[in-house]
């Protein structure tokens, strides 16, 4: 069976770099009819930072990662957190004392960063194993344990990159056991991957460097590495650096309280690095579990194009049911476990469930992210202030002067007031809108712009008629005439 992990340290919130990771590693697994696996990799406890396990587990949640075995839900292979497993890495390790391939490491912190800086004066690179103790101490858990490597070349193969190589000099003695009783990360995965028989181990490019080491590691424990798959690196707008945290890589459950969707999430954070060979940009979950394999992952890194992501929100919003969508405005969505933001502005809010859901009938098409939804929706709460400033930035209004401006809407109140309340309707509307289009000899880019920001004082809204009928005859007139 295939079994797939997904193993983050609970230091912090997680950005789509660590979400796409778990994302394949999920696919893979889905894909297979295999099992995924959250294990937290929690045995660095100065930088854990409190609360990172729970944001983990609901950032995965928020995303229909759902995953078989972990932490909070058990599972065959339990506990899931490295914290609870000391005594497995201890027994493995006092193997590896036992057949010679490691040592206690007899060195202080000072006595080692003083070998470092002499290599670094000599010109020569630092290796631990150049400076192996000849009769190292019985390791009594009070000193560091590291393996005692066997350096020579590797040439492996990964799942995404190809066939790999590294030379011996790449080959150090690294430490497997720290001096306070927990394991490094460099022990502790391969350990547990075996016992927790995973057999695909998906990461981030970052850790080519160290799988040298690694598979020295796998011959000193007579065990046959699984398969590995490298991510490539997920890269800023402007693709020139690796996105980080420090380069502005949000939280992930940022997006959401922005008025981004699951469905949108999913889909463009399975996009970067990956594509099924076709032009289809827009996939479901079902889609990406039927199609995703890792032959199709790009070995070269992947642009964080914003836009993009904007783009497919939208295309995603459109597709939503609008009792989904309408859930999912009050921050009550169907699709994650607990609520988010109530994204209606201050009058929507205040606003009954019929009027709110006439609105969004109307707007669910112009929405790019739920956080757009107090722009486009206000105004038919309220009654907005004229805003002229909206027009005398219009580059095609701010070439009449006011008194044309007011000259046109007057028309346009006139026109629109001999409709009677059982006329109007959309096709009457923009019937009415056209002839008045004639009347005035004027374009629709001039009137129709016009007269939309008479009506919302808004940058974008829907189409003419549609607002016009949602606000009714009589609060049409009155705004018309108030500008």
């Amino acid at each position: 069976m295939i079994r797939t992990r997904f193993a983050p340290s609970p230091t912090g919130y997680i950005h789509v770099g660590g979400i796409r990771t778990a994302l394949f590693a999920f696919l893979v697994a889905r894909n297979a009819g295999g099992k995924f696996v959250l294990r937290l990799e929690d045995t660095d406890k100065k930088r854990e930072v409190e609360g990172s396990e729970a944001h983990i587990i609901r950032s995965l949640r928020a995303l229909g990662i759902e995953y078989d075995e972990g932490p909070d839900i058990g599972g065959p292979f339990a506990p899931y957190r490295q914290s609870e497993r000391l005594d497995n890495y201890k027994k493995w390790a006092e193997k590896l004392v036992a057949a010679g391939r490691a040592y206690a490491d007899p060195y202080t912190p000072e006595e080692v960063q003083k070998l470092r800086a002499d290599a670094e004066e000599s010109g020569k690179p630092f290796r631990f194993r150049d400076h192996r103790p000849e009769n190292p101490p019985v390791w009594d858990e009070s000193q560091p344990l590291r393996l005692k490597s066997d350096p020579k070349d590797y040439a492996w193969h990964d799942a995404v990159m190809g066939n790999l190589l590294a030379g011996a000099d790449s080959i150090d003695d690294f430490i497997l056991i720290k001096s306070d009783g927990y394991p490094t990360y460099n022990f502790a995965h391969i350990i547990d991957d075996l016992e927790m028989e995973i057999t695909h181990i998906i990461r981030g490019q970052e850790f080519i460097a160290s799988t040298p080491n690694y598979l020295n590691l796998y011959e000193a424990l007579e065990i046959t590495p699984p398969i590995f798959a490298t991510m490539p690196h997920i890269l800023n707008e402007t693709g020139n650096k690796k996105l980080g945290k420090r380069d502005g890589a949000k939280d992930v459950l940022e997006y959401f309280r922005d008025g981004f969707v699951q469905e949108a999430m999913v889909n463009f954070i399975a996009s970067m690095g990956w594509n099924d060979g076709t032009e289809q940009e827009i996939f479901t979950i079902e889609e990406l579990i039927a199609k995703f394999t890792l032959d199709r992952v790009g070995r070269s890194g992947a642009r964080f194009d914003e836009k993009r992501l904007v783009w497919m929100n939208s295309q995603w919003i459109k597709k939503l049911d609008l009792d989904d969508l309408y859930a999912r405005t009050l921050g009550k969505s169907q699709t994650l476990s607990d609520a988010l933001n109530n994204f209606w502005g201050p009058a929507g809010q205040n606003a009954s469930d019929d009027e709110r859901r006439k609105v969004l009938t109307i707007i669910q098409d112009r929405l790019k992210t739920l956080a757009d939804l107090p722009t486009l929706s206000e105004y038919f709460f309220t009654r907005p202030e004229p805003n002229w400033g909206m027009i005398d930035e219009n580059k095609q209004l701010k070439k009449l002067t006011r008194d044309e401006q007011i000259e046109l809407l007057k028309a346009a109140a006139d026109k629109l007031g001999k409709l009677d309340a059982e006329n109007w309707n959309a096709e009457e509307l923009q019937n009415t809108l056209n002839e008045l289009l004639i009347e005035t000899d004027s374009k629709p880019p001039i009137l129709f712009s016009l007269i939309r920001y008479a009506l919302t004082w808004a940058p974008f809204s829907p189409g003419l008629p549609e607002t016009m009928m949602l606000l009714g005859r009589d609060e049409t007139l009155t705004r018309l005439a108030q500008s």
